[in-house]
């Protein structure tokens, strides 16, 4: 007899509403908006747990996100359910920076069925983890916004948002490798900005000199 998963959820208000934050064993299993149709994404049965710390960090971060903090996510993802082209639509959805969009066309195009664009926009419409899982961040190929779970106008949110950091933060080709903590040392123009102080980004060192050169006057 095949176990049920069984998946543990808190809520969290945020600027487009109160959020359902769902967590498997395995991590993150679903973002839900405040008006979602409960058919979109099927879960089973849904215990609260205000203390669970994937749910917690999974907070964390999206609080990060929504002050300008945060350009990526870390928590560990757990689509649940869906076919085999489902879940690669979900995870081509991953890999959209943040302050870009895609097409259904290149969704479809990345993960090799280019014919299937109204395949991909089913998916994407059934997509669970949202926000993390930027479906938000996929557009029609003339550019203007589509059906989204959220709502279009939480839609364009999230975009203009997205954009604004973008541009604030000044990513511009090598500026782009930057991670957030150098590009927030730029915003906060401390008084020894000029100074070879090195900061670890990822797996490089970059000082702060190099990154006002790049990323602009300090």
């Amino acid at each position: 007899m095949q176990m049920t998963t069984q998946h543990r959820y808190k809520t969290m208000e945020s600027p487009v509403g109160v959020l359902t934050l769902v967590a498997s064993d395995k991590g993150l299993a679903a973002i839900l908006w405040e008006n979602d149709d409960p058919k979109r994404v099927r879960l089973s049965s849904l215990v609260e747990d205000g203390m669970h710390p994937v749910l917690l960090e999974t907070e964390r971060q999206l609080n990060d996100y929504f002050t300008g903090k945060r350009c990526k996510f870390t928590v560990p993802l757990d689509f649940p359910g869906g076919t085999e082209f489902q879940q690669r639509v979900w995870k081509a959805l991953v890999t959209i920076p943040m302050g870009e969009t895609r097409s259904y066309a290149d969704i479809a195009r990345q993960i090799g069925h280019p014919g299937a664009v109204r395949a991909v926009g089913a998916a994407n419409g059934r997509n669970p983890i949202s926000i993390i899982a930027p479906c938000h961040r996929v557009i029609g190929s003339n550019g203007k916004l589509t059906g989204f779970a959220g709502g279009l106008e939480t839609k364009s949110y999230l975009l203009s948002l997205e954009r604004r950091f973008r541009s604030s933060a000044g990513y511009d080709g090598y500026a782009s490798m930057l991670s957030c903590v150098v590009l927030r040392e730029r915003l906060r123009r401390t008084e020894h900005a000029a100074s070879w102080r090195p900061l670890t980004c990822g797996r490089m060192k970059v000082s702060l000199s190099r990154a006002a050169k790049v990323t602009g006057s300090l």
